[in-house]
């Protein structure tokens, strides 16, 4: 007997609803996706699994209050909270002593180089992951010249013969693409500073 997958929106609108089945569908569909990802900042598979779990108690409180807002995109919300609760653990983690008006504090000499890279390269990956998402919005023709430009480092010559059009069109394409693609990071307020 094959049953129809259901929507994660449906499940989600499920679950505001009353029905606790709904959620535990939510997290055995998508528990290994996260779980790799928390696992594979942190390095730790205890400390992952407490991440993994504060993740959907954060879940489980937000669609309590009724302040789910993601326009049925609950993967990528949830990865963002997982995401955000990975820097927090970071952040505990190599706390910074508070010293108060002493000359001879070094912030520097109290957050190593490797802390400052790893958080640094996890918001870029965040902010990589973001766009990607976006990407995906644009129109077909804006996101083949887009993808072929910034991922596979294609020239417009190598774009234009490959997509059949003139080198023009391709770098219209290519300026439509990036306009519209500043329209959907201001829409969807994604920070893009490291």
């Amino acid at each position: 007997m094959q049953s129809k997958v259901i929507a994660d929106s449906v499940l989600v609108s499920d679950y505001i609803n009353g029905n606790e089945k709904s959620l535990e569908i939510l997290i055995i569909r998508h528990k290994q996706r996260i779980f790799s990802f928390v696992l594979s900042k942190i390095l730790d598979r205890e400390i992952a699994e407490d991440i993994f779990q504060d993740t959907f108690i954060k879940v489980i409180n937000t669609l309590k209050k009724g302040k789910y807002n993601e326009e049925g995109k609950f993967l990528p919300w949830v990865m963002r909270i997982a995401h955000n609760l990975v820097i927090d653990h970071f952040r505990r983690n190599k706390r910074i002593p508070t010293f108060r008006n002493t000359d001879e504090f070094d912030i520097f000499t109290v957050i190593s180089d490797e802390v400052l890279n790893v958080e640094k390269q996890l918001i870029k990956d965040q902010i990589l992951n973001d766009i990607r998402e976006l990407i995906v919005e644009l129109p077909e023709d804006q996101k083949e010249v887009l993808i072929m430009r910034m991922y596979k480092d294609m020239s417009f010559k190598e774009i234009a013969e490959n997509t059949d059009v003139s080198i023009n069109t391709a770098l219209g394409r290519m300026r439509y693409a990036l306009i519209n693609l500043r329209k959907l990071i201001e829409k969807h307020n994604i920070i893009l500073v490291n």
